[in-house]
Parts: C-alpha cells; sequence; structure tokens
C-alpha cells in the first residue's frame, strides 16, 4: 500500500540477482515475461504494475514525483538493496528519475526508448475503443496496434477493454511531457540507453545527445524495431540487457 493505494506487482522468480522492470503506458508488469524467461536464471525479474496500470489502483494524479515514490516504495518493500532497473518509455523516465534521486538504490540502469525531453501525442489514447462486445471486437478495432497492448485486456459485465483507463492514461501522458535533462544527467550510475531505429517516440539524434551528455557512463543500442523494442525484437534486446548487465557473481 502507498499512501492509502493498493500497487500490485509480478515477481517472477527464480535465484537471480533482482532486476526491477517498469512497464510503459497501456501495458502493466506482465509484458516482461519473455524478458523475464530470457533472463533466467541469473537474473530475477521483478515487475511493477505501476499506478493505474494492471492490478494496482488507480489514483487522484499522476505526477511525476508520485511515480518516482511508487518505485521508492515498490523498493523498499522488497527490501533488496542497490539495484539493477529497467524502464520503457514512462517507466523509462520513472527508472532514470529514480535513480538520479535515489543515487545508492540503484547499481544499474537501462532506460527503453524514451527521451530526456518528452512530449507525448495522446490522441492514439482517446481514440481507444472504450468497451467492446468480445475480445475479437476488441482486437479488430485495435488492428496493428492490438499486439502491444493484449496484455492488459480486460474482460469486464460490460464487455472487453483495458486495464488501464482511457481518462487516467491521458492525465499520466501529459504529466510526462518536459525536460528531464536535469534527471538525466544526474544518473551516475552505469546506464544503457536501448532504442529502435523506427521508433516514433525517440529520435536517434536525441538519442545520441543523450549519450553525448553522459559519456563515459552509458552505453548506447540501436535495434531495429519501433517504440516497444522489447516486443519488435525481444531476443535482441535480452542479448543487449544480457551484455550489459555485470555477469555472475
Amino acid at each position: 500500500m502507498v499512501g492509502g493505494r493498493r500497487l500490485s506487482y509480478v515477481d517472477f522468480g527464480g535465484p537471480g540477482r533482482p532486476l526491477l522492470a517498469l512497464h510503459g503506458h497501456y501495458n502493466e508488469a506482465l509484458t516482461f515475461a519473455p524478458l523475464a524467461a530470457a533472463l533466467a536464471p541469473q537474473w530475477r525479474v521483478i515487475a511493477l504494475d505501476q499506478r493505474g496500470h494492471g492490478e494496482s489502483d488507480r489514483a487522484h494524479s499522476y505526477e511525476r514525483d508520485e511515480y518516482v515514490a511508487d518505485v521508492a516504495a515498490f523498493h523498499r518493500h522488497l527490501e533488496v538493496g542497490p539495484v539493477a532497473v529497467l524502464g520503457h518509455s514512462l517507466g523509462g523516465v520513472n527508472a532514470y528519475q529514480f535513480a538520479a534521486r535515489h543515487a545508492d538504490k540503484v547499481s544499474a540502469l537501462i532506460v527503453e526508448d524514451i527521451g530526456a525531453v518528452v512530449d507525448c501525442d495522446w490522441s492514439f489514447t482517446t481514440r481507444l475503443p472504450g468497451v467492446a462486445p468480445s475480445r475479437e471486437a476488441l482486437v479488430a478495432a485495435l488492428g496493428a496496434a492490438a499486439p502491444y497492448l493484449e496484455c492488459s485486456f480486460r474482460e469486464t459485465d460490460q464487455g472487453w477493454g483495458f486495464s488501464f483507463g482511457i481518462a487516467d492514461t491521458v492525465a499520466s501522458q501529459k504529466a510526462l511531457c518536459g525536460d528531464h535533462w536535469d534527471d538525466w544527467i544526474s544518473v551516475t550510475c552505469p546506464t544503457l540507453l536501448v532504442h529502435g531505429t523506427h521508433s516514433d517516440e525517440l529520435a536517434v539524434g536525441h538519442a545520441k545527445d543523450m549519450a553525448t551528455r553522459r559519456a563515459g557512463r552509458i552505453r548506447r543500442v540501436e535495434l531495429p524495431a519501433g517504440h516497444v523494442v522489447h516486443h519488435d525484437v525481444p531476443a535482441d534486446f535480452a542479448d543487449a540487457v544480457t551484455a550489459f548487465l555485470p555477469g555472475p557473481r
């Protein structure tokens, strides 16, 4: 519980060292199941359903400091000490802001396809179907986007929808927008920045600038993918993460 709200998470288990994972908008902890399988047994992935997503409670607000406070509470609950943290998109900003503000709690940082300056377009969110009569109808309405959202599909008495709320997501996307350079350049731990060459979220030039401004403390990897790199090229993404993280103790 954080501030009276329940936060849910998925511990994929195993004997390995813990890796905390933070998903992006429209997703939830289970999006990291393939990565958890690929990193086992050396790494034990523990993924948070962030506020308003998955089985975690909706929130009244989705501001930056509140997301970071959730990550801090998650880390405190797990009692894992300094730990590797991975985040995609929304989760990527949450991860590097947590690493910047709680340097003693993060031993390594992996940021997937999100910038130090974020300019969200929430028009896709507002076009999402509310409730569909069947899973098949929801998939059809989403078209090519369906595979990226399917881990968040939910059936209710009214029909098929999502584990996140449309209005909550728009509020979260609006709060995510902004210049976060101060946090990015404040991160001191080893960092991997992974971005998709076909991403519509993180331009190659901006990714290069992010690496330049933290020269000597960062590794940048380009992969042939869109914004959701871990979905488009799961094996390549897992290989990049494995190559970056420290080897067996």
